[in-house]
């Protein structure tokens, strides 16, 4: 069994040279390995060629997406007018007007006041003036949203709370429609 190989011919157990005498049982002494610090480094390589795929990878996308992305981080106070941002995420406090934006997430520590006209929302914080979403607002059960609320669908967990002149209005075009109630029987 000394000489036996796994399935690529590497061996499994040490060979002797021919005529050595089998092991006494002690440990050899085996030699310190050198640190790999010690090891020279080559001194130059070359550049790997860059290539570039004619269109853009998934990731490529994602990156773009996130490139337009603004955090407000907790303990940060922002007051203005905020457009063209594809996902806003409020962790602190901001009192603006908001255009042209997609997603809005109120994290618990969040505080947005002002008017908002976006896709969606995901509230987990505070929200109090104007908010229109054209499709889904989600009030977590941490949030509270207070003031003039129009929404395409509406979302709201155990402890969420909404209060103010709130109002459904149609789904934005490309979005699921809402069910018509259905008279009683």
């Amino acid at each position: 069994m000394a000489d036996a190989s796994d399935d690529l011919g590497i061996p499994m157990k040490p060979t002797r040279p021919p005529g050595a005498a089998a092991s006494t049982g002690r440990a050899a002494a085996i030699p310190p390995r050198t640190p790999e610090a010690s090891r020279p480094v080559e001194a130059s390589r070359a550049p790997e060629a860059i290539r570039r795929p004619l269109e853009p990878t998934a990731q490529q996308k994602k990156a773009d997406a996130e490139a337009r992305k603004l955090i407000v981080g907790r303990e940060i106070t922002l007051s203005g007018e905020i457009t063209s941002c594809d996902k806003l995420i409020v962790e602190g406090s901001v009192e603006a007007n908001l255009a042209n934006c997609r997603d809005v997430d109120i994290a618990e520590s969040g505080l947005f006041k002002g008017s908002a006209s976006i896709d969606d929302a995901e509230i987990r914080g505070r929200f109090e003036g104007n908010l229109v979403v054209r499709k889904r607002l989600f009030i977590r059960a941490t949030g509270r949203v207070s003031g003039t609320i129009r929404y395409g669908q509406i979302e709201i967990e155990c402890g969420g709370q909404i209060s103010g002149d709130i109002q459904a209005q149609a789904l934005a075009e490309g979005a699921e429609t809402i069910p018509e109630p259905r008279p009683a029987a």
